[in-house]
């Protein structure tokens, strides 16, 4: 009972990683076509089916001062929509400036011969890593039944 998934919402693209809540590390897994604000839910469902994860971890769009915006309200939806498809906890967290980071990242991997340019269709799911290496580096705090991330 480790595995955590994280997602970076996108109109467009929803961004998929996988994470360990030991280790605190996340890799990319994928990204997926979102279409009429709806996530292709065979493919998101055969990832869950593979990997198996406790959490669901979602990026909350939010403006540089830390406002809402309609993209908030979007991963929002898909909150909920996957809190009801999964039956399972789901945490939003404040993902400003994790698609830069993600960017970044792809660009040192390039740097370093280890991505070609065919591989930037994945940095929404870097960018998805970022997000829930974010979360899994949070303090994890007691609870009545162990310990949890917040």
């Amino acid at each position: 009972m480790s595995c955590v998934f994280g997602f970076d919402y996108g109109s467009r693209l929803l961004g998929v990683a996988v994470g360990n809540r030991f280790t605190g590390l996340a890799r990319a897994l994928a990204a997926i076509p979102v279409r009429d604000g709806e996530p292709d839910w065979q493919k998101l469902d055969a990832l869950r089916q593979e990997w198996l994860p406790d959490t669901l971890v979602i990026g909350l769009p939010l403006t540089l001062e830390g406002e809402e915006q309609a993209a908030s309200r979007g991963a929002r939806r898909l909150a909920e929509r996957l809190s009801e498809r999964y039956r399972l906890p789901v945490a939003l967290i404040d993902e400003r400036h994790s698609s830069q980071e993600a960017a970044q990242r792809f660009a040192d991997a390039r740097a370093a011969g280890l991505k070609k340019r065919r591989d930037a269709a994945t940095i929404d799911a870097e960018a998805a890593a970022v997000i829930l290496e974010r979360w899994l580096a949070q303090p994890i705090e007691p609870t009545a039944h162990g310990l949890s991330h917040p």
